[in-house]
């Protein structure tokens, strides 16, 4: 959430940083500013809503200058406002700061401050960084951060300029990420890649405590202790085009077809030809394999959706006890694991708040740590023991669908690695399942021919107000995932409920004409999904079925239909969530509701 951008170079500046914020803007925000280098001071523009209004109100200004640092904002201290818009500055007017993240001790910070005889112009924890530079500023800029830095606690990603030092940016990052672009004559700076992608190919990933001053001719990177350090330059391999919308609409429309390439990417060579899995990121040895007593899997949102499915199969699988934890929960319960726990975290940015400290905290008890992720070199990709990337290609709708489809994928081929390597799965069996796998693509690419019927029905549920979603066993975890699609982009209250469960309570809010959205993909639940359906139809709700091709039994007893292609019941989940997701589009796209940019929400939560 949030987005930086800096650049010191010898072209003009604040296109850059337009065109950079503008390519964040996936990440959610409710407002914008820039701080610009023009001779001997620092001009600042900022304010409320969305990017277009900053650069329409700066269309006749002089926005010249060569080293500047832009920002777009989501209100976590003090609401969307012009005057709490980033960036912020000292009392003198000679500082200004951009900040992602979280300062948790700001008002103690504030209050000495104040007693120092500085004044605030805002409602957020960030102001206290221009202050506080300027109190420890004595003619080093990257001094007076390093001093800055030791005080504050909390989560940050800051850019910093100083009208005394017209071609430098100082910066530093802690649990928040933040990344250099490298190009000659000219460097970057950027919360994300995409940023920068239309520059350079060649960054710098910061580590947590790491600062960096960047001028036009250089690049110096220094730890916690003043060192100069020598850097490890990435080379980004995806295309900028890949995060362009190709036509469609939306990116989210975009990224729900793009998921059967998604998935064949994630699959890549892990199945042989002779139907054995192959996982050899995942450097646990066979007998630590073996000796595992326990699992825990741990995310958020739409991830830890992937991971409910996980926990089923690899219980079912592998036969192994598995608990699949909120990460914002994980760390506050006390959690019992050990050296024989393999924790896996799930988190498409790699920079979630919250996982990334559950990552922690499990390294920190004695567990074993495997990510899955979508980015290379992100936080929670470098401090993990093991890591199988989705390779899902750059993901800018808010609500994801492409990243939770390859996360499934990741989770299948993690299953059936461990009982290919514990010998809890025949082999025949284990070959059949690698073989369903391989077809998933071809499969989904069926699921995704639904799509005009879908639109129709969304055009005739639009003017409702709540839709329920219930299922059984792994169709209850899809449920989930499906109900949180569905009013995250079209505000539509929705709620998911273990089918089972309906009779103690949930009955109360069926009523005559509520849509439910029952998934029955699981042969072994099929006749109590089916009870269950008639218990909602008896009181008059509207029910549409989720159901494999060839089952017509269930729609004597529904309103509407979605069929989706049969394969093995362990699969279908793939396959369920589609017609879901579509769904979820057209109902918002029906009642006008921006489905890239959710309202108050944000792509990557690196806060808690």
């Amino acid at each position: 959430m949030c987005g930086i951008v800096g650049y010191v170079g010898n072209a003009q500046a604040y296109p850059i940083l337009i065109e950079g914020l503008r390519s964040l803007e996936y990440r959610g925000y409710d407002s914008a500013g820039v701080a610009i280098h023009q001779g001997n001071r620092l001009v600042i523009h900022k304010q409320a809503g969305r990017l277009n209004e900053l650069a329409q109100a700066l269309a006749q200004e002089d926005v010249s200058g060569t080293t500047a640092i832009g920002h777009t904002r989501w209100a976590t201290h003090g609401k969307p406002s012009d005057r709490n818009a980033h960036p912020h500055s000292d009392c003198t007017g000679q500082i200004v700061a951009v900040h992602n993240g979280i300062i948790e001790n700001y008002l103690a910070l504030k209050e000495w401050l104040q007693e120092q005889g500085h004044i605030f112009n805002s409602e957020t924890d960030t102001e206290v960084i221009p202050h506080l530079i300027e109190h420890f500023y004595h003619g080093d800029l990257l001094e007076a951060m390093r001093d800055v830095t030791r005080r504050l606690k909390g989560s940050y990603a800051l850019a910093v300029l100083h009208r005394d030092h017209p071609d430098e940016i100082v910066a530093v990052r802690k649990d928040s990420p933040l990344v250099v672009g490298l190009a000659d004559g000219q460097n970057f700076l950027a919360s994300d890649i995409p940023a920068i992608l239309e520059h350079t190919r060649a960054v710098y990933i910061l580590n947590d405590g790491e600062l960096v001053l960047l001028t036009a001719q250089n690049v110096k990177v220094f730890d916690e202790q003043g060192c100069e350090k020598v850097k490890e330059v990435f080379k980004v391999d995806w295309d900028p085009i890949m995060a362009q919308k190709n036509g469609y609409e939306d990116f989210m429309l975009k990224e729900i077809h793009e998921q059967p390439s998604a998935i064949r990417r994630t699959l890549g060579d892990h199945i042989t030809a002779d139907g054995r899995i192959k996982l050899d990121e995942v450097r646990l040895t066979p007998a630590a394999i073996k000796s595992l007593a326990k699992i825990n899997v741990v995310a958020c949102g739409t991830a830890y959706h992937a991971g409910l499915v996980g926990k089923s199969l690899l219980e079912k699988l592998v036969r192994i006890p598995v608990e699949a934890d909120l990460a914002s929960e994980f760390r506050y319960k006390d959690p019992v694991i050990g050296p024989d726990t393999l924790t896996i975290v799930i988190s498409q940015s790699g920079e979630t708040a919250d996982t990334l400290a559950a990552l922690r905290e499990s390294r920190k008890l004695g567990s074993r740590v495997l990510a899955i992720t979508n980015v290379v070199g992100s936080s929670v990709a470098r401090e993990a023991d093991d890591v199988i990337m989705t390779l899902a290609g750059p993901e800018i709708a808010v609500a994801s669908t492409k990243a939770y489809m390859t996360q499934l994928v990741a989770l299948y081929i993690l299953t059936l690695f461990l009982a290919q390597e514990r010998g809890t799965l025949a082999k025949e069996r284990i070959r059949f399942l690698a073989e369903e796998l391989r077809q998933l693509p071809e499969t989904v690419e069926k699921a995704l021919t639904t799509e005009p019927r879908i639109k129709e029905l969304a055009r005739d549920f639009q003017q409702c107000e709540d839709i329920f979603f219930i299922g059984r066993g792994l169709d209850f975890a899809v449920s989930l995932e499906g109900a949180l699609k569905l009013k995250e982009i079209s505000y539509i209250h929705a709620e998911a409920y273990a089918a089972g469960e309906l009779k103690h309570g949930t009955l109360a809010l069926i009523v005559k004409g509520v849509p439910v959205f029952a998934l029955a993909t699981q042969p072994e639940l099929y006749e109590k999904m089916l009870s269950n359906i008639k218990e909602v139809k008896a009181r008059e709700a509207t029910v549409v079925a989720v159901v494999p091709t060839g089952d017509h039994g269930t729609a004597k007893s529904v309103d509407f239909v979605m069929h989706i292609p049969k394969t093995d019941p362990l699969l279908e989940p793939v396959l369920a969530v589609v017609p879901l997701q579509l769904f979820a589009y057209y109902a918002a796209k029906t009642r006008g509701c921006d489905v890239d940019k959710p309202r108050n929400l944000a792509k990557s939560v690196t806060v808690e």
